[in-house]
């Protein structure tokens, strides 16, 4: 499987951005960009617009709704997950679904140096994944079928 800058370069126009957040944006701010998007996950910034940390569908759910917090009171920085896995475009697609699967996320942001770069996420995997599928099976049909 290719690289993640191959996967990144390959992504529809409208899907190669990456929406960020503002850390002292709302919860509630933050689920309406996410609706607004239709989107799991926000990479939130610094002010120096560096990853601070990512605020996902299950921060939303464990961390405000079950929590009972207001969301329109609640800042992201006090419900994201700061830790958060990164990836270089040199990373092999292989690894980086290793990593999701190992560490049950389906987002990670790609970085180089401090720079974001894009996001990659499950499906975006998936679909290389179908793709790459797709070509070997025509490439074993015409071997053993050639015209």
């Amino acid at each position: 499987m290719p690289t993640i800058d191959h996967l990144l370069s390959r992504k529809p126009a409208d899907r190669q951005r990456v929406v960020t957040i503002s850390k002292n944006a709302t919860a509630l701010e933050a689920a309406r960009v996410m609706n607004d998007h239709h989107i799991g996950a926000l990479v939130v910034t610094d002010d120096d617009h560096t990853v601070a940390g990512i605020f996902t569908e299950r921060d939303l759910l464990t961390r405000i709704v079950s929590a009972q917090r207001a969301p329109e009171k609640t800042r992201v920085a006090d419900v994201m997950t700061t830790n958060v896995v990164v990836c270089s475009p040199e990373t092999r697609c292989d690894d980086v679904r290793h990593i999701m699967r190992e560490k049950r996320i389906r987002h990670i942001p790609v970085t180089e140096g401090r720079r974001l770069m894009g996001m990659i996420s499950i499906g975006d995997l998936n679909t290389a994944e179908v793709k790459v599928l797709a070509e070997t099976i025509t490439y074993l049909e015409q071997f053993v079928a050639p015209s």
